[in-house]
């Protein structure tokens, strides 16, 4: 396997995560425009994207493959508590 090959297997593993951490901010910031607007998109989607990518990568790990729906469904739940943990659960500053 080439360099090349490892850099598009690498980027074709991530997609799905960082993919996921872009949208759900996006549309958390839609949904609850008041409640988020101390909070910047850019912050959101990161966390959630490092959140997402954890879980992949720990889905990795234990499951011993990638793209198993145990993984997806611990990412989409990683996502979702990290959203709510930056955007709800600590006090603004």
């Amino acid at each position: 396997m080439g360099v090349l090959d490892v850099v598009w297997h690498l980027l074709n593993f991530l997609a799905p995560a960082v993919g996921l951490g872009v949208l759900s901010a996006a549309l958390a910031k839609l949904v609850w425009r008041r409640d988020l607007r101390t909070v910047t998109w850019l912050r959101l989607a990161l966390w959630s994207s490092a959140a997402a990518i954890l879980a992949l990568v720990g889905g990795l790990v234990v499951l011993g493959r990638d793209g198993k729906i145990a993984s997806y469904a611990v990412m989409v739940l990683a996502s979702a508590l990290t959203l709510w943990w930056t955007g709800f659960g600590r006090p603004s500053r």
